[in-house]
């Protein structure tokens, strides 16, 4: 803890020293965030949260959102091929050998996030997110079970008539296009995007094709009530080249897993992941009057899953449905906001493996069922005691089980697992020492049932042995917004205390499974600061210059846990970086053109509980170049140009984990380019 505090010493030293240089030149707007069910100023607000803006979004690279969510503070997101995406929230990687876990995310208030605890986000194209808000730390009590935090995606309203479009190619055989319309008539808006996404890989067999459509209808059929829906459908298909040796790596970095014992290799075997996902959704809302408002949202979604392996084929086909409602209460008397409400899933899995003959299915190895739901009440209170003071408490009510089974099994046959009802809390609060200064403290407990993914591994057993993990998580942080809301600066220092962790193993078969650690101890700072050192003005070649950084630092180590004769005890959390540092300066010049450069310092990588083999450091260099010509007619044409990697760096977006036969590595390309265009009508 005083490595942190003297951390936190530091950066704010060097946080009051650029403050007190700067003028006050160009007042910017303040920023509020929709975080709890309502826009807030975010400089008073209780929580750890970041958000990345449209203007933030626009601009990264058009066909990945990796760099942007690398951008924020205590967020990790890993690409280990094209399509094979990684996320994590202050350590929550460790339960991720791929897609997404332990982390809820919802899409325009309709939940992503199925019952067993999985989330598709590699499915949704990269520029279908208008802003990301991303909470940081347990929320369990408001959005039911996690222990990482939660993803707030919201989609781009249609508030006018609007035809977009954009098509980019670069290196390794990329291609990337998507077209937006936006329409809005007296009552009726609909916002329909579509998108297509294809490259061949840095790596042997790891190309990468996806197909996606997307549409936001909305009526407000009276001053009072609105009915919205979403649709979407993707259709996915991505190689995984599998992880190397060291030896391999040196060899040759390009290839993909190479033929091994018994086993063939990841091209023989044609590994790769299938995915075809359809989501609905329907929303109503209706404000009463002045102080009350009900809000409830329907979501489903079908899933067909297809993972060729080395040693298997498996299907599975998903199936959920979902709820969430809440009532809220706005005081006037008492200046108070209150929401209770209900959120419920239940996910169906048939899930079957069989032999792979080369990308073929053979014969069968074995076939399940599991049905996953989670449930949970959840109240929030919010308390304006004065004009500086704020108080908000919660808390959740949970409950998570499921049943399992063979496939031909009836359903009264069914096992069932339940979990103990959990009661999550959380407690927060702000202060205002000055209109520009405020401190927060907040204290929380997480908890996160096994997944369906973890329950049921590629090792094919039904593990009824593996517990939720929980825990108390203690924050505290200071927030700024200086020189006419021209510099910002957001700091947080954190202990979060998990116990029964849930980590990922590998057997001799190479087939993964997982176990409850004993605990962690995840003790964290966290700082983002972001100066507009010229404002945007209208005259002179520089028009503007935005300054942004964020700093995260990571000491996470195991608590009590043991395998086998082995004592881990003490040792780095697997897969977690102890430095990451991001920072980035957008240049703005006459005639609409503009530069952005942004650096990413990451730190070296333990991949494996024994901390033995590490990931070396890396420092990552990108940038984006573009120009916006305005025609007479209204009409907008930009032209981009980009570079990736430029320092050549050999690096890795996401190695694998407490890999098997030493195969940790999964290299990521090498430096390489990109171009493109867009059209606004």
């Amino acid at each position: 803890m005083k490595r942190i505090t003297l951390l936190a010493s530091l950066l704010f030293s060097g946080f009051y020293s650029i403050a007190q240089s700067t003028d006050s030149v160009g007042r910017l707007h303040t920023v509020e965030i929709n975080a709890y069910f309502i826009k807030q100023p975010v400089l008073s607000l209780p929580a750890s949260v970041s958000v990345l803006s449209t203007g933030m979004l626009a601009e990264q690279q058009p066909f990945s959102l990796v760099p942007a969510v690398n951008s924020l503070p205590g967020i990790r997101m890993e690409e280990r091929s094209p399509g094979s995406y990684r996320l994590s929230i202050r350590g929550s990687l460790l339960r991720s050998p791929f897609g997404i876990r332990n982390v809820k995310m919802y899409m325009d208030d309709f939940i992503l996030t199925d019952a067993g605890g999985n989330t598709y986000l590699n499915a949704i194209d990269a520029s279908s997110p208008s802003e990301i808000t991303v909470l940081k730390g347990p929320e369990a009590s408001v959005f039911g079970a996690n222990t990482g935090g939660v993803v707030m995606i919201r989609t781009e309203k249609a508030d006018s008539a609007l035809l977009k479009a954009n098509i980019s190619g670069g290196s390794y055989g990329l291609l990337y296009q998507n077209a937006s319309i936006q329409q809005k008539w007296k009552d009726f808006s609909l916002n329909i995007h579509q998108a297509y996404q294809r490259s061949d890989g840095y790596r042997e067999n790891s190309a990468m094709n996806r197909k996606y459509v997307q549409a936001r209808p909305q009526w407000n059929y009276s001053d009072r009530a609105s009915l919205g829906a979403l649709l979407l459908y993707s259709d996915m298909h991505y190689e995984t080249p599998g992880g190397l040796t060291l030896a391999q790596l040196a060899a040759n970095p390009r290839s993909a897993r190479p033929a091994g014992g018994p086993n063939p290799g990841a091209a023989e075997q044609q590994a790769g992941i299938y995915n075809k996902t359809f989501l609905g959704g329907l929303m109503h809302e209706t404000t009463f009057n002045r102080y009350f408002k009900h809000v409830i949202a329907f979501t489903g979604s079908i899933t067909d899953f297809k993972n060729p392996f080395i040693t298997n084929y498996e299907v599975r086909k998903e199936k959920t449905v979902g709820l969430r409602t809440y009532f809220q209460y706005i005081g006037d008397a008492i200046p108070l906001t209150l929401q209770l409400g209900y959120e419920g899933q239940q996910t169906h899995s048939d899930i079957s493996n069989y032999d792979n003959n080369r990308g073929v299915r053979g014969n069968p190895q074995s076939a399940d069922q599991l049905n996953a739901r989670q449930q949970f009440l959840f109240s929030h209170l919010t308390f304006q005691a004065s004009d500086k003071l704020l108080l908000e408490a919660a808390a959740s009510v949970n409950f998570n089980g499921y049943k399992y089974g063979s496939l031909d099994a009836a359903a009264s046959a069914l096992a069932r697992k339940n979990f103990d009802v959990e009661i999550m809390p959380r407690f927060a609060a702000s202060y205002m020492l000055s209109e520009e200064v405020a401190l927060r403290a907040s204290t929380s407990r997480g908890y996160s049932a096994p997944t369906i993914a973890e329950v049921r591994a590629s090792d094919q057993v039904i593990n009824t042995s593996l517990q939720s993990e929980s825990g108390w998580n203690y924050e505290g942080g200071l927030r700024m917004s200086l020189v006419n809301n021209r510099l910002y600066w957001d700091a947080v220092v954190f202990r979060y205390d998990l116990q029964d962790a849930i980590v990922r193993r590998v057997n001799d078969a190479d087939a993964e499974f997982f176990v409850n650690a004993g605990g962690t101890d995840q003790s964290g700072l966290e700082s983002q600061l972001i100066y507009w050192l010229i404002p945007t003005r209208k005259q002179g070649i520089l028009r503007s210059v935005q300054l942004k950084n964020s700093y995260t630092y990571s000491d996470f180590s195991f608590d009590s846990y043991q395998s086998g004769s082995e004592d881990f005890s003490g040792n780095r959390l697997t897969g977690v970086p102890k430095h990451m540092l991001v920072s980035s300066v957008n240049l703005g010049f006459a005639k609409n053109y503009s530069l952005f450069i942004q650096h990413n310092y990451t730190s070296d990588i333990p991949l494996n509980d024994a901390g033995s083999v590490y990931a070396s450091k890396y420092h990552l260099l990108q940038a984006k170049a573009s120009c916006r010509i305005r025609m007479a007619n209204g009409t907008s044409i930009s032209l981009y140009a980009g570079a990736d990697n430029l320092l050549n760096e050999d690096y890795s977006l996401g190695n694998d984990l407490n890999a098997f036969g030493g195969r940790y590595f999964n290299p990521a390309a090498k430096r390489n380019f990109f171009a493109g265009l867009s059209v606004d009508l």
